[in-house]
């Protein structure tokens, strides 16, 4: 599993898995629980691998364009 999320989209993506996250706290009802899907952005931003992108053959990452 190599590195396709660079940098500048590891922190657009932790910004927006913190913002689906608070939807959890700040919203009431059912739809508070689409503040889950904030787990997602997250854990491909902390593992710098997107399943989207290997599948698309996109990468973000600069060291691997190098290999």
């Amino acid at each position: 599993m190599h590195a396709n999320v660079g940098s500048a989209d590891r922190v657009v993506r932790v910004v927006i898995g913190v913002a689906l996250l608070s939807l959890l706290f700040l919203v009431n009802g059912n739809e508070r629980w689409w503040g889950l899907l904030g787990v997602i952005p997250l854990g491909t931003a902390a593992f710098r691998n997107c399943p989207l992108y290997s599948i698309v053959g996109l990468s973000t990452c600069p060291s691997s364009d190098k290999k």
